[in-house]
């Protein structure tokens, strides 16, 4: 049995399902699920992200909270934090550069939530040497100081799509046809969440909703409020969303989101505006990738690592730094947004 074949079943008996129930079973379902069964991850995976493009993005981001850190007065203990790490690339570079600020290392309490059994085993491996705890949910986290960092977090949580008809909305469903997975709509609705969204769409424009983003936000914003610490949120995606992104990856080239479930990777673009909105602490304006490196000196940074190399390995290190800065690639496809409390200033790199 596939998971395709499951959810057939599933659709056969209890009608079609809301599109953030389909991605939730493509990604986690435990004997099918995309993050459960699959390596996702660099080369041999379908994608790859930017702190397996190279050190400097993980370096970079590391120092950023660290100088939030000294800013707020260097709080002892702190939760250094990461939401869905990956392999753990991110955050052992983070832990490498922040290992040359004074007391940093030895304050910080390292937290991974990750949902992935599998990932864990892998992060463990990458972060030898350090202890680390895991967590479920953001949820879990304890009340202290948080040093958090999402990079690639928020594009996998679950959306459900709605088109406007009216002063109403269609949600949109998955449902099946001659054994194929397909689109459909349920009834036109009112939709409290998005009363705010008439007033800049027409009929037939499609909307996103989030909710375990805005939840993920409210528990990340309260703590940063409540007890200082600053964020890095860094993902695809605008202000304030409109249109369809709901999109697969496999094998390092787009796939039909319905066409192979629990095989490709599926993600939308973030809304910015909303995870704004739903932050009980301060958050800078949303800067493109690009700037925000440049600003942290990531060419400077880029340069020194170059000293030593030559040939093959110069050119892949000049292609890292432009892969992760140019307009054309993930400098501006890719927005950062830092979170900080009240009275402090935002993290470096997002300043406005």
């Amino acid at each position: 049995m596939s998971l395709k074949d499951h959810l057939l079943a599933r659709i056969a008996l209890e009608g079609p399902m809301r599109v953030d129930d389909y991605m939730q079973s493509c990604l986690l379902h435990p004997d099918w699920g995309y993050y459960t069964t699959c390596a996702p991850f660099g080369a041999q995976g379908d994608f790859i992200t930017a702190p397996e493009i190279s050190q400097m993005f993980g370096e970079l981001i590391g120092l950023s909270l660290a100088q939030s850190w000294l800013n707020q007065g260097a709080p002892a203990p702190f939760t250094l934090a990461e939401l869905g790490p990956g392999r753990g690339t991110l955050m052992a570079d983070v832990l490498r550069a922040c290992a040359q600020v004074p007391g940093f290392l030895a304050a910080a309490q390292v937290t991974l939530i990750e949902a992935s059994p599998a990932l864990r085993d892998v992060q463990r491996e990458t972060l030898v040497g350090h202890e680390v705890t895991h967590l479920d949910t953001v949820a879990e986290l304890p009340d202290a100081p948080l040093f958090l960092i999402a990079n690639e977090f928020f594009d996998v949580l679950p959306i459900r799509q709605f088109i406007r008809h009216g002063a109403g909305w269609a949600e949109r469903r998955i449902g099946a046809t001659d054994a194929e997975l397909t689109f459909g709509l349920a009834p036109v609705a009112p939709q409290p969440a998005l009363a705010h969204r008439l007033e800049d769409t027409k009929d037939g424009d499609l909307v996103e909703l989030c909710a375990p983003a805005t939840k993920v936000m409210n528990e990340v914003g309260r703590r940063i409020a409540g007890h200082g610490g600053a964020g890095l949120i860094i993902d695809y995606g605008d202000w304030r969303a409109l249109g369809d992104t709901l999109q697969a990856l496999e094998n390092h080239a787009p796939a039909e989101p319905l066409a192979n479930p629990g095989k490709a990777d599926i993600t939308a673009h973030v809304d910015f505006e909303a995870l704004a909105g739903a932050c009980p602490c301060r958050y800078s304006r949303v800067v493109t990738q690009g700037v925000f490196l440049e600003r942290l000196g990531i060419t400077a940074r880029a340069q020194k690592l170059a000293e030593p190399l030559n040939g093959e390995a110069l050119n892949s290190h000049i292609a890292a730094h432009r892969r992760l800065t140019h307009p054309a690639e993930m400098g501006n496809l890719f927005k950062v947004m830092g979170l900080y409390p009240k009275g402090q200033t935002p993290p470096p790199g997002t300043e406005a």
